[in-house]
């Protein structure tokens, strides 16, 4: 499922449990599980934002975020992926450059600037391919393994949760049509299914700290690309102010 259905149904479910799991009527859930759920719900939140808005921040061209979401950073890790396969914006300016500033001829200072300058874009479209490449296996991919594992399975525990809540208050009410045993089960596996939701709310705010360490890889990338980028700018750099003659 694509980022944008998965944040599409997972709002929607979390907007259906806030309305109905311990709602004004029948059986009301304790304080302690709404703030559990609070916080659940706020960390599921911020995952799924977070996992779309990198991608955005990567390419915000439509077409490469697509392939971006698709990029297999396992074969990229058995070396068998060069570049993510969509043309990087500096590259293609690259490519315009040299093409130009040869057809000019290297011999004529703006030519051969162009040329400079191309050739430096088209390294900077390589370290942005790496750039892309790490974030997506060490910061986008576990966000993601998170949205499809533990917050699906906050979901599923808290729509059951809510079944058997209706049920329970349903029995309830009818108590003396309903045999007494009938109601305790239907109270045992409310209770259940409210353990199950505890359960896997704590285990989503328990990876805190796998977390942590994701986005500590992630800035670790953002450090990297920056700072290959400086050396190849200044390095164009100097080369354009040996083309400069001095002013007089």
């Amino acid at each position: 499922m694509s980022v944008a259905g998965f944040k599409k149904q997972f709002f929607k479910a979390s907007q259906m449990m806030s309305e109905k799991v311990g709602g004004a009527e029948g059986t009301k859930l304790d304080e302690d599980f709404k703030e559990l759920e609070r916080k659940a719900d706020v960390t599921s939140k911020a995952v799924v934002d977070v996992i779309g808005k990198t991608s955005e921040y990567l390419q915000p061209n439509p077409a490469s975020r697509a392939k971006l979401t698709m990029l297999n950073t396992v074969s990229k890790i058995r070396g068998q992926v060069n570049s993510p396969g969509y043309p990087q914006p500096e590259g293609l300016l690259g490519e315009s450059m040299t093409k130009y500033g040869r057809d000019i001829g290297e011999d004529n200072s703006f030519g051969g600037a162009l040329v400079d300058v191309g050739e430096a874009m088209k390294r900077l479209a390589e370290v942005k391919d790496s750039l892309d490449i790490d974030v997506k296996q060490n910061f986008i991919d576990p966000l993601q393994a998170v949205a499809e594992k533990d917050i699906k399975d906050i979901q599923h525990h808290l729509k059951k949760l809510e079944g058997r809540r209706l049920d329970y208050d349903y029995k309830k009410k009818r108590q003396g049509k309903i045999p007494d045993e009938e109601i305790r089960l239907s109270l045992e596996k409310f209770h259940e299914s409210k353990d199950m939701a505890e359960s896997s709310m704590q285990n989503l705010l328990e990876t805190d700290v796998e977390q942590v360490s994701q986005l500590s890889a992630f800035v670790e990338s953002l450090l990297q690309y920056h700072r290959q980028a400086t050396e190849i700018l200044e390095e164009v750099t100097e080369r354009l102010k040996e083309r400069v003659p001095p002013q007089k």
